[in-house]
């Protein structure tokens, strides 16, 4: 990102590889780019809260469901250990839910597919750069790559205010019409390119 961003954003792309400047790369992401401030570590959100049966009665018991999104290769009996000793409270039980993805390496770069997607970026959106990411979403794809399978996850173009007035999962969420159509080319531009290679 470093290589194709303006100077302003490139400089704080770079000052993330320096201990002595990360700190407030990593904040200027954070209040300024939700979405690649969550790729640097792991992250926890109360998604769900529940207690009481009445307004006029105290609680006896409360829960709260938490959505933790590891980082690949973080240890997670460490994570839960460290989050006992935050909440420091022995009337809070933490119950682990079943870890429905298998940990799985990423994708590679160096695929027919890849090169088929890169190939269409550039004929569907002239000037486009394809770069590998991680997605801080969650799909299917970690069971394939378990498995073996290469696979990666593409998605129509959007504007930055999109993404920031209507984001993903959010009650407004939406895409633009125009955005629509040029994915549906480059979706079927990839699997044509792929599907007719000898």
């Amino acid at each position: 990102m470093a290589a194709i961003s303006p100077p302003d954003p490139a400089a704080i792309y770079k000052a993330l590889l320096d201990p002595k400047t990360a700190v407030d790369a990593q904040k200027f992401l954070r209040e300024r780019s939700a979405g690649e401030y969550s790729m640097l570590r792991t992250s926890v959100v109360p998604t769900m809260l529940k207690a009481g049966v009445g307004a006029n009665v105290i609680p006896s018991e409360a829960e709260a469901t938490l959505d933790i999104r590891a980082l690949p290769g973080e240890n997670i009996d460490a994570f839960y250990a460290e989050m006992a000793r935050v909440i420091a409270d022995p009337a809070v039980k933490i119950e682990r839910l079943p870890q429905t993805r298998p940990p799985a390496p990423a994708s590679s770069i160096q695929t027919g597919m890849y090169q088929a997607m890169d190939h269409a970026a550039g004929v569907i959106y002239p000037g486009a750069t394809v770069l590998p990411s991680m997605s801080t979403g969650a799909s299917d794809q970690a069971q394939l790559r378990a498995k073996g399978i290469q696979s990666y996850g593409i998605g129509p173009a959007s504007t930055e205010s999109d993404e920031i007035d209507y984001p993903a999962h959010g009650d407004v969420e939406r895409l633009a019409e125009s955005s629509l159509y040029p994915f549906v080319q480059y979706v079927w531009t990839v699997v044509t390119e792929v599907a007719t290679r000898k």
